[in-house]
């Protein structure tokens, strides 16, 4: 004897559930792209650029590092760490990145800058 599948779950059952899944997704993105806003909305007050090391100088070397910051609520930059870029020049940019100043606000930020290398770039 073979087993008969006569449990059919109801189109309204499934519906109800893909439409939650959904709404927690849309949620999600949501509170993402607020929070991406409320980090990229801060003004910068103050930029510092980052030294050209005389050693990538004599390379020509042409890179980005990308450093993410927590922006405290004075507008101080509190953390940074690089996520991206050429080891020789990741120091230089996380030590300017921890002298750039913001905009007050009500809570800490975070937020990715990026700082550009090469011949005459900085």
């Amino acid at each position: 004897m073979g087993f008969e599948r006569n449990h059919k779950i109801p189109r309204r059952a499934t519906f109800a559930r893909a439409l939650g899944i959904l709404l927690v997704v849309v949620t999600l993105f949501a509170a993402l792209a607020a929070a991406q806003a409320s980090a990229t909305s801060r003004k910068v007050r103050n930029k510092v650029v980052p030294t050209y090391p005389e050693l990538a100088r004599k390379i020509n070397l042409v890179a980005t590092v990308k450093v993410q910051i927590v922006i405290g609520p004075n507008g101080n930059v509190t953390e940074a760490k690089a996520v991206g870029g050429h080891p020789l020049l990741i120091g230089p940019s996380i030590d300017a990145a921890k002298q750039w100043r913001y905009e007050p606000a009500g809570e800490s930020t975070t937020t990715i800058i990026e700082f550009h290398f090469g011949p005459g770039a900085n």
